[in-house]
């Protein structure tokens, strides 16, 4: 038997590299928090649409979009996990995507999945809802 080095080895068998597919790219499967958030909305009859692209130019998204309103949904997951959402750079990268949709003039709401199953979200939202419509009714 000879040996080899690990340069002669790499050469002879290369390893191919495959891109990783980030969960955001292709068909994603909403998470337990926002089937229960889109279960609580339709129960309260508060129209709203999934997986809303609010930014023209960049591919973010937003969980949900409360139509008729400036008002975008966030269900905050891995929070306890140490979830995209916790680590550096999904942080920051949140941070920017919140930004710029304050900057166009939504109103972003964030839950926990937590929040979402006990109810809390959607009373927060019928009241945000009900404040959105006082306000635009003067």
């Amino acid at each position: 038997m000879t040996s080899m080095s690990l340069a002669e080895y790499r050469e002879l068998f290369p390893v191919k590299k495959t891109k990783r597919r980030s969960a955001k790219q292709g068909t994603r499967q909403p998470s337990e928090g926002e089937n229960v958030l889109a279960t609580h909305l339709r129960a309260c009859r508060i129209s709203f649409e999934q997986e809303y692209r609010f930014h023209t130019k960049r591919k973010w998204r937003a969980d949900f979009w409360i139509t008729g309103t400036k008002i975008l949904i966030e269900v905050e997951g891995g929070i306890w996990s140490g979830g995209r959402h916790t680590r550096g750079k999904g942080y920051i990268g949140d941070m920017e995507k919140y930004n710029a949709a304050a900057m166009m003039g939504f109103t972003v709401l964030r839950f926990s999945t937590a929040q979402v199953k006990s109810g809390l979200a959607v009373q927060q939202i019928e009241k945000m809802i009900g404040g959105f419509n006082d306000t635009n009714d003067r």
